[in-house]
């Protein structure tokens, strides 16, 4: 992303002096429209870097917080998988990020421990049929400690890791696993021009139950209207959405 630096500033300054001393001359129109359009666009640099940075401190300070605030939780949750089947406590995924960059993903453990090894053999019976995206209602793999966390998304809570370091965004496109962006179709790809998130338009409008192609096209809306406000009321709808649980299994 362009930053404004005092060079810049310096440099706008000069062009504007310049202007005024030989600015009536025969090029002084074109001179002129030349600098409106440098003007705006360090104008436009500097109100998309703010918000940027406003929104990185936002997801620090949030992530942070809620990390010391659902410890307690945290360890309610190892606890329940340990005495399940005394597996790890999480799971761990290579998951695609901003311009497709990949890092390390994890979700408390909700699925027996060779689930990956499964998956293949129950592909067919996905609920999304004819889709890039795996979902499936009463999953075999799931455990029973499994199955409340992943009603209540608390699975997901470990991401919250993720957001302090950078990886991912309180709000954001949830970033896919590489084996479904291998099949991405160009329009696909769309929604890793940002950062990906906890949350999104189509976490809290059903979850699952939103097929991949209009999950697209919700990232899509996303990244073409994103803004703080718009964060924030994502960030509000999500609350209902996690405690009905539409769409998660």
């Amino acid at each position: 992303m362009t930053h404004y630096h005092s060079s810049d500033a310096r440099r706008v300054e000069m062009i504007e002096e310049l202007y005024q001393r030989y600015g009536r001359s025969a090029g002084g129109h074109n001179f002129a429209r030349r600098l409106r359009y440098w003007r705006k666009k360090y104008a436009w640099a500097v109100v998309i870097g703010s918000t940027a940075l406003l929104k990185r401190l936002i997801d620090i300070a949030v992530a942070g917080s809620m990390l010391v605030a659902l410890s307690p939780i945290f360890l309610a949750v190892a606890a329940g998988i340990k005495l399940t089947d005394r597996g790890p406590l999480l799971f761990w995924q290579t998951r695609v990020g901003k311009w497709g960059r990949e890092f390390a993903f994890p979700k408390f453990r909700s699925m027996v421990v060779d689930a990956e090894k499964l998956k293949d053999e129950i592909l067919e019976q996905s609920h999304h049929q004819d889709s890039i995206t795996f979902k499936m209602k009463k999953d075999p793999r799931v455990t029973w400690v499994g199955s409340i966390i992943r009603k209540l998304s608390i699975d997901e809570l470990p991401q919250l890791w993720n957001v302090l370091k950078g990886d991912m965004s309180l709000v954001g496109p949830r970033p896919p696993v590489p084996r479904e962006v291998a099949q991405y179709t160009l329009s696909d790809r769309r929604r890793l021009d940002v950062t990906p998130g906890l949350t999104s338009l189509w976490a809290i409008a059903g979850r699952g139950d939103i097929p991949f192609d209009q999950q697209v096209d919700l990232d899509v809306q996303y990244i073409e209207s994103q803004s703080l406000w718009l964060d924030i009321k994502i960030l509000l709808k999500t609350v209902p959405a996690v405690l009905f649980g539409k769409g998660a299994y």
